[in-house]
Order: structure tokens, then sequence, then C-alpha cells
């Protein structure tokens, strides 16, 4: 099987159909069916069937998908190696949106005006979407928050440690001050969606203490939190790097819990699928970290 059959395959997942994926790869329909069909007698199983007028992967399918991503993820990083190692290609970035808005615009713009070369595509998320969408192959890297459990980063990741972020509880102004959960008179949690690492330091905040909220409202962007929180719908956690953009903060008071600081962003990779925009990358947030002051700060290894 050689790369292109596997780039036409994976165009036809992608894209959702023969149509489409020959649009985007400038081939003709009968082309892409041909070399799909040529694949499938190769491999010895069919990859689709059809279901009304929608191509569906069959379970060989599903098999081959991540084998394909890696094999060209794999060939593209080849590509990169023999070019002097020069940062190039497409580097497809996840990030929290909290690490997008406070600290990503001037390092990205500096990014791409050093190395223009790098078609960056930045998607957000929560940290649990960012993990499995970096395990998918569906992105190349991501930063996230380190996960308070410690299994639950996959074995297959490399992770470098890039921000330190303390986590500081909201609540509406005029709040009693808070230094236990018990001190929290609101009974709404407001936060993102299961997945959010820093929910769950919150929700394990509570935890420690016996308690739990009463119920958790789920938003999508921390302007909906803050504002839900200034309107007294609830409490919430963010960092503090991001309380300066939010124009509803006058409204709201913020609670310096020791339990929650000192939370690392990391960026995390597939172990092996590193590239020379990625390296370039990681530079340039370590640096800003520095910078900045708030670089985390390796975590010391314990003797087995």
């Amino acid at each position: 099987m050689d790369l292109s059959a596997l780039a036409i395959f994976r165009a036809v997942v992608r894209e959702n159909g023969v149509t489409r994926a020959a649009a985007k790869l400038n081939r003709v329909q009968s082309n892409v069916t041909t070399r799909i069909k040529q694949l499938e007698e190769e491999l010895g199983a069919a990859l689709f069937v059809r279901d009304g007028r929608r191509l569906v992967l069959t379970p060989a399918g599903h098999t081959l998908l991540p084998y394909a991503e890696r094999l060209l993820a794999l060939a593209d990083e080849a590509r990169d190696a023999v070019r002097e190692d020069t940062p190039r290609g497409r580097l497809r970035l996840g990030t929290m949106e909290s690490t997008a808005a406070s600290r990503l615009p001037t390092i990205l713009a500096r990014y791409h005006h050093a190395w223009p070369d790098v078609s960056l595509e930045l998607v957000t998320g929560t940290t649990g979407c960012l993990i499995d969408r970096v395990r998918d192959f569906e992105i190349d890297a991501a930063l996230f928050a380190r996960p308070p459990e410690p299994d639950t980063l996959p074995d297959t990741f490399e992770t470098a440690p890039i921000f330190r972020e303390d986590l500081v509880l909201l609540t509406p102004r005029g709040h009693p001050p808070v230094r236990t959960p018990r001190d929290v008179i609101l009974p709404t949690l407001i936060a993102f969606e299961r997945g959010c690492a820093y929910r769950k330091y919150v929700e394990q905040w509570y935890a420690a203490h016996g308690v739990k909220p009463a119920r958790v409202l789920e938003l999508g962007s921390y302007h909906a939190i803050v504002a839900c929180v200034a309107a007294g719908a609830g409490i919430a956690v963010a960092p503090r790097s991001v309380l300066d953009l939010q124009p509803e903060t006058g409204n709201v008071a913020a609670h310096t819990i020791p339990e929650l600081e000192g939370i690392d962003t990391l960026l995390g990779w597939r172990r092996g699928h590193a590239s020379a925009a990625l390296a370039a990358l990681r530079d340039a947030l370590t640096d800003a970290a520095r910078q900045s002051g708030d670089v985390a700060q390796p975590r010391p290894t314990v003797p087995a």
C-alpha cells in the first residue's frame, strides 16, 4: 500500500465522501473511487459501506484509519528531517481557551513572523478533548493543563511543562472570604464541560472537604462564566492570567485558594512524532514563559 492511497482514504473519511475528497485533492471522482477499490483489494477487506447517500467506515476502515494517520505523519516528519530541519509545513495545535486568550496571541504572531513557511492551525477544547485529539492523530500537539490523575496521560505521549497557572475562585463581589468549600454560600459551580482539568481540580477541592456543589452549570467560554458569576448565578474558577481580559470583573471577587495554585500547562505530543515546526514552537513558548515569570518547573523523577 502506498502513501498516496492512504492519503486518498484519509481524505474520503475527513470529507465524508468521494465528491468532496476529490475536490479537496484536486482529483476526478473516478480516480478516487478506483484508488479506494484498489486499496480494499490489496488489504482484502472493504473499508466503506454505503448507507443511503453516505459512506460509512467498516470495522476494517476504523482499524486502518489510525495506522494511515501515523504513516502519513511519519512521512511528513521524514520530509521535514531531510530539509535541513527547517520549520515548515502544517502544524495543528490544540489549546485550552484560557491559554489561547491570555498566552498565545503575541507568541503566535512572533512565531509566524519567524517561520512563515509553517501553516499553523489552532483549535480549542478542554484538556480531555485535546488529549484525545492528539492521541487520535487529529492534531499534532496541544497545550493542556496537567491532569490531576497521573494515569490520564497516555504512555505514548511526550510532554514539556510550559506555563504555571494559579487558579482563583470567583464569586460575586461582596461574598464572604473563602478558605474552604464550606465558606461558599452559593450552591452552583459554573464550569466548562467534563474533560476540563480545572473543573476537576475544583471538584477535588470540594471532595477533599467532604462536600460537593449542589449543581453544575456548564458554559463554553470564560466570558460567559465570569458574566454569570458577576450576576450572582454561582461561583467558578479561572486562571488569574485570564481575569485581566474579562470586562465584568468589577462585580467579581477573586479568592486565593492554595490547593488550586501552581497548575502546569503542558505541551504534549505523540512520542516519535515531533517536527522542526513543533520544536520551534516549544522554544517560543518556553522563552515566553520565562519572560513572563510564569514558567512551569519540571517535576522531579521519583525513583522506583
